[in-house]
């Protein structure tokens, strides 16, 4: 089997999908697989799946992305100023999933200095990876991924990148559970910890699982 490059939407603290969807996917070494952000919040068990990342390390080639999600995290931890009030967006759920109180001192150091060290953007010859958006028509080396990590589809759909790659996003919640495919841009947040599901998508073929937040695999015909 040729590597791989699987790209997963956000979790958002459903760590039971993620085993799940690991289980089908089953990592080679040679394999990377791209997360896109919002790994955390709002879900029963972020802890369970930041676990489960620093485990996948040893298994393949892992690429974990900021999320506005973890931008928020980071912000609140550090005492630093934020857009939005991280526990009032999900971010009670992950401080519970640690402690089991309202106490973020419980989320350990090595948790909190592994999500920092998540970068902004992938790309690859065909593709590139971010959560939110993009500037269409700017390098991707130079723009400002702060601003994009919290930008909406819904609020304004960007062009085809210059670059002609084919971008993969998350972010923007699919309520409908289906993937939204403009062809030169896919959106794969398919709403896990709604209710929707948790979708991974190899970019070189266009090959999709999803399953749901219990870890059921969705039917094909559905």
């Amino acid at each position: 089997m040729p590597p791989r490059v699987i790209a997963i939407g956000d979790i958002h603290g459903c760590a039971v999908a993620l085993r799940a969807m690991l289980d089908l996917i089953k990592p080679q070494p040679d394999d990377t697989i791209v997360t896109l952000g919002d790994c955390v919040d709002r879900g029963p068990d972020s802890c369970g799946v930041i676990e489960q990342l620093l485990d996948l390390r040893e298994h393949c080639r892992l690429v974990p992305l900021l999320g506005n999600h973890e931008e928020m995290m980071l912000a609140h931890l550090g005492g630093r100023p934020q857009p939005d009030n991280w526990l009032l967006c999900g971010g009670d759920a992950t401080v519970q999933s640690y402690s089991q109180s309202a106490d973020d001192s419980f989320v350990p150091n090595d948790h909190v200095e592994y999500i920092r060290s998540w970068g902004d953007f992938f790309e690859t010859d065909t593709h590139f990876f971010v959560h939110g958006a993009y500037h269409p028509e700017q390098p991707l080396s130079s723009q400002k991924w702060s601003l994009w990590r919290w930008h909406s589809l819904r609020d304004m759909l960007p062009a085809a990148h210059v670059s002609g790659k084919t971008a993969i996003v998350g972010h923007t919640s699919q309520k409908s559970g289906e993937v939204l495919d403009y062809g030169y841009l896919i959106c794969i947040d398919t709403y896990c910890y709604g209710g929707g599901w948790l979708t991974a998508l190899n970019a070189a073929n266009g090959q999709i699982w999803q399953v749901n937040r219990e870890g059921k695999l969705r039917d094909s015909s559905s």
